[in-house]
């Protein structure tokens, strides 16, 4: 443990080293060993550090079989001299803060409701605690937060201790040990006892106020999302801005915001209403139009029409209007855009041709993938003829099968 630096001193952004060995990993990547490091590992939900050594990136750094690897964005040059190191403080402070507060926050819940946390990831912007429980109120994680942040305001001390297993039984711990050796424990003085093996400040005030962001639920557990100090200030800036945005686009004052934006809403799904029957009436329009317009036939009526970008939908609508209209009627319309041919195969009640055989023969003209029945087909492929062509052989395979 003397060559983790970082459980000496949390606090230590620089040292010095030497190299032990530099080596690629079995994908390529270049990594250091040092005699000793202020590096810290990801291991136990807590991310690594970043930083320099001798003023290259440390980009990662893993534990792997009993050796600290620095993961560097390059070869570090050979030397035989010492190697600096400088932790990027900002990340450590960060998830110092968010790790305690983690502890404290899960200790809160335990003490308060005995609600036990199952697992921790502390995230790039958010951190989460999945509780062993199926339901969460707002009350309870209310309590449970200002539990937390009273604790912290009293500036607890926060002890770090390495302990044996036979010294166990004379600390109440919040769950049971996985490890019996290199045992480290994370005390706050009557208010939790944990085994950690990660970095913290030395008191709960550096923590910083905790704010419980929201919670869902995980399976059978409930994952509560939460941020600890300089991200608390992160989150209110952003948000702040957000309602600042709010209230001038929706010139309302910050409380009166929601009943406002409400109120966008329901005339915004009025409007939607208001379109919608437009567009119905249109293709009404539209449907009566082209009947008026229908070549006849021996005993009906046959509309083909050639598109430029309507959506299938549309087109859809449109032949199913058309033939509710008139039930001796055959319909084929076809839309055409810049690289692709749709179309829509439909026939009112009283017609006995297939829909179904007319646009599988059209579906082998442009290599394509349809759907539908004898009633109503429609498909779509590759624009190897031009739409008017495609239309031809809708009408050509229609007249074959009246005959």
């Amino acid at each position: 443990m003397e060559s983790k630096l970082y459980y000496e001193d949390p606090y230590l952004k620089s040292f010095t080293a030497h190299l032990l060995k530099q080596e690629k990993d079995e994908q390529g990547k270049w990594y250091a060993v040092l005699d000793k490091t202020a590096f810290y590992p990801t291991g136990g939900g807590q991310p690594n550090d970043t930083g320099t050594l001798n003023d290259i990136k440390v980009i990662d750094v893993e534990e792997i079989d009993g050796e600290i690897r620095h993961y560097v964005e390059k070869e570090l040059p050979e030397t035989l001299g010492n190697i600096a190191g400088q932790i990027d403080w900002d990340r450590r402070f960060d998830h110092m803060q968010q790790h305690a507060g983690q502890h404290i926050l899960t200790a809160a819940f335990v003490e308060l409701f005995s609600f036990p946390t199952v697992s921790f990831h502390l995230g790039k912007e958010t951190s989460t605690i999945d509780l062993d429980i199926s339901e969460l109120t707002d009350e309870q994680a209310l309590e449970a937060e200002k539990l937390a942040n009273q604790i912290i305001l009293e500036g607890r001390p926060i002890e770090t201790k390495w302990v044996t297993e036979s010294e166990l039984s004379g600390y109440q711990l919040r769950k049971a040990l996985s490890v019996t050796e290199n045992i480290r424990l994370v005390i706050i003085p009557d208010f939790d006892y944990n085994g950690c093996g990660g970095t913290h400040p030395k008191s709960t005030a550096e923590v910083g106020p905790i704010k419980i962001l929201d919670w869902e639920r995980q399976k059978s557990k409930i994952r509560v999302q939460f941020v600890c100090g300089g991200r608390v200030l992160t989150q209110l800036h952003q948000k702040q801005k957000v309602i600042k945005d709010l209230t001038e686009l929706l010139n309302a004052p910050e409380q009166g915001l929601p009943p406002a934006a409400k109120k966008l809403i329901d005339l915004g799904k009025e409007r939607d209403k208001t379109l919608e029957f437009l567009r119905e009436s249109l293709l009404s329009y539209e449907a009566k139009e082209l009947l008026q317009r229908a070549e006849k036939l021996e005993n009906g009526k046959m509309i083909c029409e050639v598109f430029q970008d309507r959506s299938i939908q549309e087109l859809q609508k449109l032949a199913r209007s058309i033939t509710a209209f008139s039930d001796e009627v055959l319909v084929f319309l076809v839309n055409e855009t810049k690289d692709k041919l749709q179309f829509v195969c439909a026939r009112g009640s009283k017609s006995s041709i297939s829909m179904k055989q007319v646009s599988s023969a059209l579906l082998s003209a442009i290599n394509g993938k349809g759907g539908g029945n004898d009633h109503f087909a429609q498909g779509g492929g590759e624009k190897l003829i031009t739409g008017e062509q495609l239309l031809q052989h809708a009408r050509e395979k229609a007249l074959q099968e009246i005959k």
